[in-house]
């Protein structure tokens, strides 16, 4: 392969590569859901520390 052809594919895969990474994720702002069915879903430190009591930890701080 001549050199030409390497630094082509390499400069498309590498832009394949970016918009791939910028098209993913979800778009507009974060929140934190507040209807009744995300009550029940793990948070992040009940994810990251399945055996501690969800009792002792702090409660999210929630905004209007």
């Amino acid at each position: 392969m001549s050199k030409w052809t390497q630094i082509l594919v390499r400069t498309l895969v590498l832009g394949v590569v970016a918009v791939n990474l910028l098209a993913c994720g979800q778009q507009g702002p974060l929140y934190l859901p507040t209807h009744p069915a995300a009550a029940n879903r793990a948070s992040l430190p009940d994810a990251l520390l399945p055996a501690t009591d969800a009792a002792s930890r702090p409660k999210p701080v929630q905004t209007p």
